[in-house]
């Protein structure tokens, strides 16, 4: 069979359609499309080797995962705590149609939900009754009175006990929709009562028991236990004829049953009569539109947006620290692999990829972790939190989706900035080198320490400059910049420590030497530690140096150790013999003194100022309020009349008394030489000061002043023979003799009484002590601490335990990531006959490293810290005026100690956990 080609006719061109060309598609998408295979490539291997490495992943991903988990158990819980306006509402309503509270004002202007409200300055309304709401609210309607706020304090098993009272009809089905019943019965009687389940525990109450008010005028019957979903604490609810009140008052309530729906016309008008209204929906009109600015919600500061930014900032960096030795761990094991893909083509770039990829798998899985596991504990501990963190009911279960959604955004970059490192070290690695499984030696260039050290001074200079300016976020960025500079520093410190360690023994040598070849390991590791220790160090210190200065700017009002007894009605209150019983009995002492205080009517229509007055040629010329420039400053704090503490004189109040002797040594805590002196003086018709200053030649001028609210009657001014006491503890006092106030036209009348003790009486004796007067009276009491400064240690403890907290983990994942990328040593000092005990050494050694070397370095930056921070805050202070008590400079010795025996503990849980016999191996032929 023959086949023919066909031929073409002479003279005719060729016919047959020719076959189309693509064209080159455009750079840029196949750029991306390149781009995106590249990352897809990546995903894939970072996603097998994930499944490789199972006890690396696993690792990484519970340093991921806690935080989140953590910061996703707040998230969820706020949000569900935070109520919508629609939740608010039918919390405050129940069962109602709105909520009317009165005003002591009118006309007010309020928001369209009734949650915030202001006056116009008018004239205070006619109290509006029950019935006359019923009236303004229309035919139909129905009304009933709620007090929300009712000071009601009853006595408990030990002590009295001040609880919140809330006087309402639960037998009305408007107010009961305010309650949850949990047992019993609504109070039906002036005399009974129904309490939340915390009063009934911190009572010690049950159902039919009786409760009295701590001054025993009152008794009450429990008959239910209700909750209140606002109020989780210890509540009463008190029947209405209970509270003994001619009218509403200002905080009264009412809940209102309405035919109809309420109109923006029904609230205005009940906004001309000082009544604001809340409804279950918004009201708001044409007319009324002008409401809505009051419920805005306001915007946080600029200032406490950015230190929130950067504490979260410096937790970030924590975790980048923790996690980036187990990436590079992880990128050394992998440098054969990585190597291969070098040999296949794969540039620079590429290799990054593949590294950085690890830090994108793990980043998500553990930020889906870190989800899950915190809005579960969120769910399943809510009633946990709802009770002893925000003692209300939450709302509905709700998780705030975005802010969950940046907490794994933010765990994702914390992966891949773990990576970055890494990253940039197998894109730069020795291809020769990884294909042979040689290490590439460790170099810190010159440049990262000038670097380092550059980014240390840049950053201390700006933690001062912020707190010169009292800026919390000046101060953390500049505490950010510096540890980034420790951090660039390490390195090359690792490197000069390990030359200096080749005249150790051979374990502490070998973990030198280790630190020293795996850096990018080691670094991390160190820099994470001494990140927590400064931190911890550096707050500490401004912790206990603020609470010294609290201490040392205290004013006590009594000699330390003694009490004030106060009597809080003027009948019914008990005597001086009965009081010294009860000292005697309860608090072991004897001395006690009636204190009495001047007046000038002893109806008490008239108040009465009684004060002693300073010489002019002692009177400072700048007041502290005055706004005095720079140079009459310098003067005000060079002139000697003006040498005195900033607290004296933002509060120069001198309490009067009238005394003849009695109470002065235990008001004073005068010695019995000075005492004697000052009572002659005082039996002499004179007076008596505890600042000299006001003393001029043997002279005491006094002044009194008295006015009725209305008219001011004229000062009376006298010179009285006086006494200023040398040394005296407490206030300051003037103590007018009886016949020095009789001569100022003033009369006198017990005030309380004054009980010297040599140490302060704690708790249980307080309580002892009011229980055997509590039958005589309602008093007060008033202890004299002597201003001991506020007790830090447990905050401090608290700080120094999370610091060590991740000291011990840091240490213990750098010493096991060594431990697996120093199995070929081992097997080696195995061969050549080193004792099983040196691998145990050696783990020691090199947590050792990690944990010593972290914590010096922390301690030294913490305390560097709080002396710039502390100095400079000084010195802005010093060119104020008054001149502020200084901030001392102290060391947290307690969280010190901690942080001192935290690197002995993590050495001996590596020598605990690691297994003594060394790796043996043998190479198959």
């Amino acid at each position: 069979m023959t086949i023919r080609r066909p031929t073409r006719a002479p003279g005719r061109a060729d016919t047959a359609t020719p076959r189309p060309v693509t064209p080159p598609a455009p750079v840029g998408r196949r750029r991306f499309a390149e781009l995106t295979g590249s990352w897809r490539a990546a995903l894939r291997i970072a996603w097998r080797e994930s499944r490789r490495s199972r006890r690396r992943t696993a690792l990484v991903l519970a340093m991921i995962a806690l935080p989140v988990a953590a910061l996703a158990f707040l998230v969820a819980s706020y949000d569900m705590a935070e109520l919508t306006p629609q939740e608010r509402v039918d919390r405050r309503l129940g069962v109602a149609d709105a909520e009317l509270q009165w005003i002591a004002s009118s006309p007010v202007r309020q928001d369209d939900w009734g949650e915030a409200w202001s006056t116009q300055g008018g004239e205070a309304p006619a109290r509006v009754t029950a019935t006359q709401m019923a009236t303004l609210l229309g035919p139909g309607s129905r009304v009933t009175e709620v007090r929300p706020r009712v000071p009601l304090t009853l006595r408990g098993p030990r002590r009295d006990e001040g609880v919140n009272g809330r006087a309402l009809d639960l037998t009305d089905p408007l107010a009961r929709g305010l309650v949850r019943f949990r047992a019993g019965r609504a109070p039906q009687q002036p005399g009974e009562v129904a309490v939340s389940p915390a009063a009934l525990r911190r009572l010690g109450l049950r159902l039919g028991h009786a409760v009295a008010t701590a001054d025993g005028s009152r008794t009450y019957t429990v008959v239910g236990v209700v909750e209140f979903p606002d109020d989780l604490g210890p509540v009463v609810a008190l029947h209405p004829g209970a509270v003994q009140a001619t009218g509403p008052e200002p905080d009264s309530v009412w809940l209102a049953d309405l035919p109809g729906t309420v109109d923006a016309a029904l609230v205005s008008r009940l906004n001309e009569r000082g009544v604001v209204v809340t409804a279950r929906s918004p009201v708001g009109s044409g007319a009324t539109a002008d409401r809505t600015w009051f419920g805005a919600i306001r915007q946080s500061g600029a200032n406490d947006l950015s230190t929130g930014v950067l504490i979260a900032g410096l937790g970030l960096l924590e975790v980048v620290l923790l996690v980036g030795p187990a990436f590079a761990v992880g990128v050394r094991r992998r440098r054969r692999d990585l190597a291969l893909v070098a040999v296949a083509g794969g540039d620079a770039a590429q290799l990054r990829r593949v590294v950085l990829a690890d830090g994108v798998v793990l980043g998500v899985l553990g930020a889906a972790a870190g989800l899950l596991v915190g809005v579960a504990a969120a769910f399943a501990g809510r009633p946990l939190m709802e009770q002893y963190v925000f003692s209300a009911r939450f709302g509905g279960y709700r998780c705030w989706p975005s802010a969950l959604v940046l907490l794994g955004g933010v765990a994702v970059l914390a992966g891949v900035l773990a990576a970055l490192a890494p990253a940039w070290t197998a894109a730069r690695q020795d291809v020769s080198a990884g294909l042979a499984g040689r290490r590439t030696p460790a170099k810190s260039p010159g440049r990262w320490l000038a670097l380092g050290l550059a980014l240390v001074v840049g950053g201390a200079g700006l933690a001062a400059f912020g707190a010169t300016r009292t800026s919390p976020a000046v101060v953390l960025t500049g505490l950010i910049l510096g540890e980034l500079g420790l951090v660039c520093c390490t390195p090359t410190l690792l490197g000069a420590l390990a030359r200096l360690g080749r005249v150790l023994p051979l374990a502490p040598r070998i973990a030198l030497r280790d630190a020293s070849r795996n850096r990018a390991a080691a670094a991390p590791a160190i820099c994470a530690v001494m990140a927590a220790v400064a931190s911890s160090v550096a707050l500490g210190a401004y912790l206990a140096s603020d609470g010294a200065r609290d201490a040392r700017a205290h004013r006590p009002a009594l000699p330390t150790g003694h009490m004030l007894v106060y009597a809080n009605r003027p009948d019914g209150q008990p005597t001086l013999a009965q009081v010294a019983d009860a000292a005697r009995d309860q608090l072991g002492v004897d001395a006690v003194a009636t204190v009495y205080t001047p007046n000038c009517d002893p109806t008490g229509a008239r108040y009465c100022d009684v004060a002693p007055v300073l010489p002019p040629s002692r009177v400072c010329p700048w007041q502290p309020g005055d706004s005095l420039p720079e140079a009459h400053r310098q003067q005000a704090r060079a002139d000697p009349r003006c040498q005195i503490r900033e607290v004296d004189y933002y509060d120069g109040h001198v309490e009067p008394g009238v005394d003849d002797g009695f109470a002065l040594p235990l008001l004073t805590g005068a010695d019995s030489a000075t005492t004697a002196a000052a009572t002659a003086v005082l039996h002499a018709g004179g007076v008596v000061v505890t600042d000299p200053r006001y003393l001029h030649d043997g002279l005491v001028t006094v002044r009194v002043f008295s006015t009725d609210g209305k008219a001011d009657a004229p000062a009376t001014v006298r010179d009285l023979p006086g006494y200023a006491l040398p040394q005296a503890a407490g206030s300051s006092r003037l103590l007018l003799s009886t016949h020095a106030a009789r001569q100022l036209d003033m009369s006198w009348s017990p005030a309380g009484w004054v009980v010297g003790t040599t140490t302060p009486p704690d708790e249980e004796q307080q309580a002892r002590f009011s229980a055997a007067l509590r039958s005589f009276g309602t008093f007060s009491l008033s202890v004299e601490n002597g201003g001991a400064p506020r007790d830090v240690s447990p905050l401090l403890l608290l700080l120094a335990a999370a610091a060590g907290l991740i000291t011990v983990g840091a240490a213990g994942i750098a010493t096991a990531l060594a431990a697996a990328e120093g199995r070929a040593e081992l097997t080696t000092l195995a061969a050549v006959g080193a004792a099983p005990a040196v691998r145990r050494l050696l783990a020691i050694c090199q947590a050792g490293v990690i944990a010593g070397l972290g914590s010096v370095l922390g301690i030294v930056a913490g305390l560097g810290t709080a002396a710039i921070v502390l100095v400079s805050v000084n010195r802005q202070y010093a060119s104020a005026w008054p001149v502020p008590d200084p901030f001392p400079f102290l060391v947290p010795w307690p969280a010190l100690g901690v942080l001192v025996l935290v690197p002995v503990v993590a050495m001996l849980g590596a020598g605990l956990f690691t297994r003594a016999r060394l790796p043996i191996e043998r190479r198959l032929d």
